[in-house]
C-alpha cells in the first residue's frame, strides 16, 4: 500500500510575519506582545507555552526549561539576549502579582490553549492575514527561518523537541552550549 503523500506545513513569509507582528505592536497590549514574542523566539509549542513556570527561566543563560513537553519529554529551549528584559520585567510583574506560571490570566489562572490561540487570531484577523497566524505557524516559521540561516538540523533538533534529526527534514545532539552560541549568532537577524 503506498503510503498518504505528507503535505508540507504553510509556513508564513518574513512580510507576513512583519505585517502580523505590527498589529501586535499597534495594539500595545504588553501581555499579548510577550505572548507572542515567547512563541517566536523559541518555538515551543503552545501546550509547551501554557506551562512555562517562572521557575523555568534562566536569564543567566537566556534559556527556558520544558518540562513534559510533547512525548513527555524535558528540553531546553533559548530566547535571544535582547528579549532577555522584557522578558524579566514581565516575570517580575507576574511573580509580584503571586503568579506561579509565565502567562496567568487576570484571574491568576494559568492560560489555556484555546485562549492563546484566541489571542493570536485577533491580531491575525486586525493583520488582515490569508491565514490566521497559530503558535505552530510561529514555530515553522522560527525552525524553518534558523534552517535558512545555515544552521544544520544537529543544532535546531534540540530545541525543537523533535525526537530525531530525520524529523526536521520538514524544515530543511550537539551540546547544548553549542546550538546556543548558534542561535545567538543569527538570531539578531530575526525580523520581529
Amino acid at each position: 500500500m503506498p503510503k498518504a503523500l505528507k503535505r508540507l506545513p504553510y509556513v508564513p513569509t518574513e512580510d507576513e510575519i512583519k505585517r502580523y507582528y505590527e498589529s501586535v505592536w499597534k495594539a500595545k497590549n504588553f501581555h499579548d506582545m510577550m505572548i507572542i514574542k515567547t512563541l517566536l523566539y523559541t518555538g515551543v509549542r503552545v501546550s509547551e507555552l501554557i506551562n512555562i513556570k517562572l521557575t523555568d527561566i534562566d536569564f543567566q543563560r537566556c534559556q527556558i526549561r520544558v518540562n513534559q513537553g510533547k512525548g513527555k519529554k524535558d528540553r531546553i529551549v533559548p530566547f535571544p539576549t535582547t528579549f532577555k528584559e522584557l522578558l524579566a520585567m514581565h516575570a517580575d510583574n507576574a511573580e509580584k502579582k503571586g503568579a506561579v506560571y509565565l502567562f496567568e490570566s487576570s484571574w491568576k489562572k494559568k492560560y489555556t490553549d484555546r485562549g492563546i490561540r484566541k489571542i493570536m487570531k485577533k491580531y491575525s484577523d486586525q493583520a488582515g492575514m490569508p491565514q490566521s497566524i497559530s503558535p505552530h505557524k510561529l514555530r515553522h516559521f522560527l525552525l524553518t527561518w534558523l534552517k535558512k540561516q545555515g544552521i544544520d538540523d544537529a543544532l535546531i533538533q534540540p530545541y525543537s523537541g523533535h525526537a530525531s534529526r530525520k524529523s526536521l527534514e520538514v524544515y530543511s545532539k550537539l551540546a547544548i552550549t553549542d546550538a546556543q552560541d548558534e542561535y545567538e549568532r543569527v538570531i539578531p537577524e530575526f525580523p520581529v
